[in-house]
């Protein structure tokens, strides 16, 4: 606060010890004189004092101002009124302006002064009735800055409220949230997204539980799961088939949380995510490879096994062994079989495990089988000092995937493959499987990352497995050629989730 002409003052207040100039302030907006000196004095113990005569002062911070006719420097009110009504202006809480008068000089005072001040105090007065009349008006203004400050701080809350509603209402995934505190733990709130799902209307839901969208093909295992993890208040997350208000069946994905308050579970919260075409491609893709992985087996066992009773009985010509393509042919088909059914089974598995292990360790294990496998290759390990550790399921498969390709598709009589294993800052690790083959066909590395088509393929599934492991876990997979005509695959995985 500007004091240009008053000095301004610092005092404790007695009940509790700290001082007036973290508390109320006032101005008093006089000339030196007698009366502000009373002034200062009989509020000076309980509040800020501020002494000026500078307009400016009006925009200042202070939470009560109390001034006379002498203020500003003449007896014309007018002059007074249009400074105090700019000041009062200036805040939206209430502001209170205080006019002393003289006896001599109340005339007409009523009349004018109370459109613009909030109290008009007679001097000479006494102390105590100075204290009293303006610390009524200052703790009015004390509550009116609180109210305004506890309605601001609503206000935020009311719009924090409605922004959340709003985006659970338009949220692409249906959300449910019940109460366990009431009985059989009815739905309180569905949003919209779960009204376009199941058909039913926030009257239709609301109160009942949430099982009563299940029906005949629901899997009893899957409702004992939901039932046992709510029951004990944890979290969990389920495939589930249920119907729609039309009776249709559909499946859902369905995420559980509890939400806790002080240790307390004051609500459940469901996340629900229509997954049914997810299924329909999951067992589509199950049929295509039980008759891959059996019947076409099947199937090509039978042809090579009347290949070779032709072969016994037709007299061909040696130099156009037909028989002889025809038994590699179902052979190749048998492998690649085997490689489609192997696969599967690691990619399955990978998205289920992924349990921690020392990279270093299982690589030094899988070089020692490799070196038994193929005794002519040649192979090197360069590792960190330090115990890299990883928790990504399949990826000892995909560096044992690349090392195999780098030895059986070199078709040099003493193949040599260097594993390079290095860490970045400590939050990933490459793993990089260098060698001196003939390198990958260009077509084989474009499809991983611009796909199959009709024209553009891959032959080799083991580049796709790599892609998927690498892929799954949130790294890169990447082939570059060396100047010696070799590769060099690398493998980047990051070490934190």
């Amino acid at each position: 606060m500007s004091n240009e002409l008053g000095e301004e003052r610092t005092t404790e207040r007695p009940e509790d010890g700290r001082t007036a100039v973290e508390e109320l302030r006032v101005l008093l907006f006089m000339r030196p004189g007698p009366d502000r000196e009373l002034l200062a004095e009989a509020l000076g113990p309980q509040y800020r004092i501020a002494a000026s005569t500078d307009p400016a002062t009006l925009d200042g911070a202070f939470d009560c101002c109390v001034f006379d006719r002498r203020g500003l420097g003449g007896p014309d009110f007018d002059r007074v009124a249009d400074v105090v009504a700019a000041g009062q202006d200036a805040g939206e809480a209430f502001l209170p302006f205080v006019l002393l008068v003289s006896g001599e000089a109340n005339d007409g005072v009523e009349t004018a002064v109370w459109e613009h001040v909030d109290d008009v105090i007679e001097l000479p007065a006494e102390k105590a009735e100075l204290r009293s009349r303006i610390g009524n008006l200052i703790e009015r203004r004390r509550t009116a800055v609180e109210l305004r400050s506890r309605s601001a701080e609503l206000e935020a809350t009311v719009d924090e409220l409605r922004l959340k509603e709003r985006a659970m209402d338009e949220a692409p995934v249906g959300i449910v949230i019940t109460d366990p505190d009431r009985d059989d733990n009815p739905i309180v709130y569905v949003n919209e997204r779960f009204q376009t799902l199941t058909g039913y209307d926030s009257d239709e839901a609301l109160g009942k539980n949430c099982r009563f969208l299940q029906g005949e093909d629901t899997d009893p295992r899957t409702r004992r799961a939901l039932r046992e993890r709510i029951d004990a208040e944890r979290p969990v997350a389920v495939d589930i088939v249920n119907y729609r208000k039309n009776g249709r069946r559909f499946w859902q994905r369905v995420d559980i949380a509890p939400l806790h308050d002080d240790g307390h579970v004051e609500n459940f919260v469901g996340f629900q995510t229509d997954i049914t075409s997810r299924k329909i491609r999951e067992r589509r893709l199950q049929v295509l490879n039980r008759v891959l992985s059996h019947n076409l087996k099947n199937k090509m066992n039978l042809i090579e096994g009347h290949v070779a009773l032709l072969r016994e009985v037709a007299d061909v010509d040696d130099s156009l062994d037909s028989f002889g393509v025809i038994e590699r042919a179902a052979v190749d088909l048998m492998d690649l079989a085997d490689s489609v059914r192997r696969i599967d089974r690691v990619i399955s598995t990978a998205e289920s495990s992924a349990e921690s292990f020392v990279l270093n360790e299982r690589i030094e294990q899988l070089v020692s089988v490799f070196e038994d496998r193929y005794p002519e290759a040649t192979f090197s390990v360069s590792l960190p000092d330090d115990p890299v550790e990883v928790a990504v399921g399949g990826l000892i498969t995909a560096i044992e995937e690349a090392v195999e390709n780098a030895v059986v598709h070199n078709a040099g009589p003493s193949p040599t493959v260097d594993i390079h294993v290095e860490t970045r800052a400590g939050r990933w690790v490459d793993v990089e499987i260098e060698d001196d083959g003939p390198g990958i066909p260009n077509r084989e590395v474009d499809v991983l990352d611009g796909g199959e088509t009709p024209l553009n393929h891959a032959e080799r599934l083991g580049l796709w497995q790599i892609h998927w492991i690498v892929t799954k876990a949130g790294g890169t997979f990447s082939v570059t050629d060396t100047e010696s005509g070799g590769t060099v695959v690398t493998l980047s995985i990051p070490l934190e989730g």
